[in-house]
C-alpha cells in the first residue's frame, strides 16, 4: 500500500510541476514579447519631433520585460524524475535571463553617459543591449532546443512513458 501511495504521489507532482511549467513557460514567453516589443524604440526615437522620447520609455519596457522573463526562469519546474543533464539545460534558461537583465543595465548605463553629447544617436545608446539581448536570445533558443531532444531522447530510452 505504501508504494501505491508514493507512486499516486508522484503522478499528482508530476501534473503539479508540469501545471507550473506551462505556466512559467507562459510567463517567460510574455517577458520576451515585452523585451521585443521594447527593442522597436530606439526605431520609433527616429520618427519623433519633440513628442515622447520613446528611448528613455524603452529602457524601462524592456527592464520590466527582462525581469519578468528572468523570474521566470528562477522558478524550479524540474521534476524529481528528470535527468542531472535535463536539469541542467533548464537552469541554463535562467543565463538567458542574466544576459537579458546586464542588457538592461547597459542600456540604463548608456543612456545616462551619452545624454550629455547631442550627437550621439539612439542606436549608440542600445549598442551593449543589442548584444547582450542576442546573446540571451542565442543561449534561449539553444537551450530550448537541447530540452526537447533531451526530453524526446528519455522518452524513447524509458519505453515512451
Amino acid at each position: 500500500m505504501a508504494q501505491k501511495n508514493k507512486k499516486e504521489t508522484i503522478k499528482i507532482d508530476g501534473a503539479a510541476i508540469e501545471a507550473r511549467r506551462k505556466k512559467m513557460e507562459a510567463v517567460s514567453t510574455f517577458g520576451l514579447i515585452i523585451i521585443a516589443v521594447a527593442m522597436f524604440a530606439p526605431f520609433v526615437s527616429f520618427n519623433t519631433g519633440g513628442g515622447i522620447n520613446w528611448l528613455s520609455v524603452g529602457k524601462w519596457i524592456y527592464a520590466a520585460g527582462a525581469l519578468i522573463f528572468t523570474f521566470a526562469r528562477l522558478v524550479s519546474v524540474n521534476d524529481p524524475r528528470d535527468s542531472l543533464r535535463l536539469r541542467r539545460l533548464r537552469r541554463l534558461e535562467f543565463w538567458a535571463g542574466m544576459a537579458f537583465c546586464v542588457g538592461a543595465f547597459f542600456w540604463f548605463y548608456n543612456e545616462s553617459k551619452f545624454s550629455s553629447n547631442p550627437f550621439v544617436g539612439p542606436l549608440a545608446i542600445v549598442r551593449d543591449t543589442v548584444l547582450f539581448s542576442l546573446a540571451g536570445a542565442t543561449i534561449q533558443v539553444i537551450a530550448s532546443w537541447m530540452i526537447a531532444f533531451r526530453q524526446n531522447k528519455e522518452k524513447k530510452e524509458h519505453g515512451g512513458k
